[in-house]
């Protein structure tokens, strides 16, 4: 059968063609893919607005969901329900807007029970950061209790599934988002307050300012991330994940060598395989698959290119499942 797929040429927006299996990539898993989802980076590829793709042509999308129909590798069986996020995907390896995809099998994570193939496309790349952000925090000591913690592009997938994941585990959560009318839905994930985007956007000539947050989960970087630094609170850890809002940071050392806050990196492309796998654990322990599937619609594949630029534009809510056979 053809393999319908959505490739970029590396200028200008991505297109649908079909492909045979002579042109699927090097690898020694094939997997028919289910599902695959939108993710800011994926927006990027799609419409060809970022310098994503480095390989192309290439089929687009970060992620992607489905079941093993030929292995070389004593690891997985035909049959077997896999899931692959990151690992260069729609950068330097075909990815997820496809029918069928050949993968490496170090890359592949089973499906973890209690989600179907579905829900961990409606976890995708985002959530597996977010979870990895929480992680990241309690890795660092921070623990429900010593304060408000901060979320900054909550609307977004990243941060509605930190919102929800950070509440579900007993903090109080902040969200920081510039569209007001998300705020009930905000709320219905576990945001127990908010904070205008332009707070935290405008920046300051201040070093320092009042200290608030016990800890945040920042998916916005630039002058956002800056803001948060000058506020957090004395022990503070933050977890530093995107770039929406800018790759500086215009930020001094006081922060650090003042309230000894914590500037933590966290990356879900090459992260390994075991700490992958604990956060796919603790996604199917902690995360209500019902409120999940409340922060998620379905689009089929065609629908991708209207969505990417809508996800650039802000104009995306939760998460974006996309079923590739639709």
């Amino acid at each position: 059968m053809p393999v319908r797929a959505l490739v970029s040429s590396g200028d200008g927006p991505a297109r649908m063609v079909e492909l045979d299996d002579a042109e699927l990539p090097e690898g020694d898993v094939t997997v028919e893919v289910a599902y695959s989802s939108l993710n800011y980076k994926d927006g990027l590829a799609v419409t060809g607005k970022g310098r994503i793709v480095r390989r192309p042509p290439l089929v687009c999308g970060i992620d992607l969901a489905g079941t093993v129909s030929a292995s070389s590798s004593p690891d997985w069986s035909p049959g077997d329900e896999v899931v692959v996020t990151g690992w260069g995907l729609s950068e330097t390896h075909p990815g997820g807007y496809t029918t069928r995809q050949r993968v490496r099998s170090e890359w592949l994570v089973a499906r973890p029970p209690g989600l179907t193939l579905a829900q961990t496309m409606a976890v995708g790349t985002a959530g597996l950061t977010s979870m990895l952000c929480v992680l990241t925090l309690e890795d660092a000591g921070i623990a429900a209790g010593d304060g408000e913690l901060l979320v900054t592009g909550a609307g977004g997938g990243v941060g509605s599934v930190a919102v929800a994941l950070l509440a579900h585990l007993g903090h109080r959560v902040v969200a920081v988002t510039g569209r007001p009318e998300l705020h009930g839905y905000l709320g219905e994930l576990g945001a127990s307050a908010f904070v205008a985007r332009e707070e935290l956007a405008r920046g300051s000539d201040r070093p320092l300012e009042s200290a608030r947050w016990a800890g945040a989960v920042d998916t916005v970087g630039g002058s956002t991330l800056a803001s948060v630094l000058r506020q957090a609170a004395y022990g503070a850890a933050v977890a530093a994940c995107g770039l929406a809002g800018g790759d500086e940071l215009a930020t001094t050392v006081l922060p650090f060598i003042l309230r000894g806050v914590r500037l933590l990196g966290v990356d879900s492309v090459q992260c390994p395989r075991p700490r992958r796998e604990r956060a796919w654990a603790r996604l199917a322990a902690d995360l209500d698959p019902g409120l999940l599937d409340r922060m998620t619609t379905v689009a089929p594949l065609s629908a991708v290119p209207r969505l990417a630029e809508e996800i650039l534009q802000g104009r995306t809510r939760g998460r974006v499942v996309v079923d590739v056979g639709a």
